[in-house]
């Protein structure tokens, strides 16, 4: 009776640790974890090529996913001030994916690319030549309370969401 009771305090214990964690280090159920910029960038290097040109990234201004499986999906925004404005419009952040996945239902091989919020509420993903691979739409989260240049959250339905700022699209494995 006694080691009943210690196991009942012992999981309303347990529960209330896991409501007490933040959201930006929440792990999926599936044992998935957000990476915050600082776990981001240890894993990222200071440029990257893009459409025959290197470009700094803002490591600072990054974020991802480690896969309950250990694999990977980074994303860091850069700085693209030596693109054209063509260029520059669509490519954003760069995005490493080690495994397929989904961004707004649609399917995304595992890869490198530039991903970029554009006009319309759309999302672009291309390839490092600059050339599209997938636009879905993007949705707009007015009640995130600190939008951030770049950053990845657990999506409460399940799965992931990519910001930037208050824009932002879903993705799942």
């Amino acid at each position: 009776m006694r080691l009943q009771a210690i196991g009942k305090l012992a999981g309303a214990g347990a529960l209330a640790l896991a409501m007490m964690v933040s959201p930006a280090r929440m792990m999926a159920q599936s044992g998935d974890t957000v990476l915050k910029a600082a776990d981001a960038q240890k894993l990222l290097p200071p440029a990257v090529y893009y459409k025959a040109q290197s470009a700094s990234t803002q490591l600072r201004n990054s974020g991802g996913v480690k896969f309950a499986d250990g694999y990977y999906l980074l994303a860091t925004m850069v700085d693209t001030s030596g693109y054209s404005s063509d260029v520059s419009a669509k490519y954003q952040a760069y995005f490493i994916t080690e495994v397929p996945i989904k961004i707004g239902g649609k399917s995304l091989s595992a890869g490198v690319y530039g991903i970029g919020f554009i006009p319309g509420d759309k999302f672009v993903v291309t390839d490092v030549g600059a050339h599209d691979v997938l636009t879905v739409s993007s949705s707009t989260d007015a009640a995130i309370k600190r939008p951030m240049p770049l950053q990845v959250l657990a999506d409460p339905s399940g799965g992931f969401r990519l910001y930037e700022g208050r824009k932002y699209v879903h993705f799942s494995r």
